[in-house]
């Protein structure tokens, strides 16, 4: 049985789903992008979701397709009618259609489309066992702080791991650690100090990254946010990830170095189990 997604309006079978040739997000990739987590078939973090598509919105001068109640009112249909238990909710909005001009159309109406995937995220035997990653020349574009669909390096960066045999990869420019190819990063220093770059253009303002901060807090984990290097990353004991789709997922080697034992540590394992009792606790 197909899935039910949604398209500008309408529930449709997936393999009826269709957007116009002209669509700037096919055309210009002039669209941007939110991903909620769904457990027990309820959304996680997902106000935070909004608050950034919100966001991502503002920044590109882009209209909105509805309100946030309406968005949250097709996202747990899509939830109903896709019998979702555990896995994720996609949306995305584009300017819409409109003959290909590099300008903004003037009247054009924005597209929305929504569809789901099951997905088992809590038991993940990548996040048992940890990953391996390779550093990789950051060569996205400089406003990584708006979610938008132009994922190609990303997509290239991802690729490359597969090839040279790695889970995932870490980007660096100027010599410093960015983000992941599709998530935060962060290190945990000897004496217990978990590190991750701050907020800025640089980087993607993650929601799984800022919820799991405030469990660190609450936790009483020593913080600092600030750039670091993959010399410091290979020295580091622990090194994490944080993602909607994968919450924390502890990483074991980067590029030739193992980090620790080389098993996931306890402070990744620690923020791990207190984010998801959290995110359980607060799912709508």
């Amino acid at each position: 049985m197909s899935r039910t997604v949604y398209v500008n309006g309408e529930y449709v079978a997936e393999e009826d789903a269709k957007v116009s040739v002209f669509d700037r997000g096919f055309l210009f990739a002039d669209g941007i992008y939110e991903v909620s987590s769904v457990l027990d078939g309820k959304l996680i973090d997902n106000p935070g979701h909004m608050a950034r598509l919100e966001r991502s919105l503002n920044e590109l001068k882009m209209a909105r397709p509805c309100s946030n109640d309406e968005l949250l009112a097709i996202q747990k249909e899509l939830i109903k009618r896709n019998n979702v238990t555990e896995g994720v909710v996609y949306m995305q909005v584009t300017r819409g259609a409109a003959d290909r001009d590099f300008n903004f159309p003037k009247d054009a109406t924005p597209s929305l489309v929504m569809f789901t995937q099951e997905k088992n995220i809590l038991a993940n035997p990548a996040a048992d066992k940890g990953i391996s990653i390779v550093t990789l020349p950051d060569i996205r574009w400089q406003r990584r702080d708006i979610k938008t669909v132009q994922l190609l390096a990303s997509s290239l960066a991802k690729q490359t791991a597969k090839e040279m045999g790695v889970d995932d990869a870490w980007l660096v420019e100027d010599g410093m650690i960015t983000e992941g190819t599709s998530n935060n990063a962060f290190i945990v220093t000897e004496d217990g100090t978990i590190i991750t770059r701050g907020l800025s253009n640089s980087i993607l303002h993650g929601i799984t990254r800022k919820a799991v901060l405030k469990v660190a807090n609450e936790l009483g984990l020593t913080l600092v946010e600030r750039s670091f290097t993959p010399e410091e990353a290979y020295d580091a004991v622990e090194a994490f990830s944080t993602s909607a789709s994968s919450f924390v997922m502890p990483i074991i080697k980067i590029d030739d170095h193992i980090l620790g034992n080389g098993v996931p540590g306890p402070v990744s394992q620690k923020l791990r189990a207190a984010y998801i009792a959290e995110a359980k606790a607060n799912a709508e």
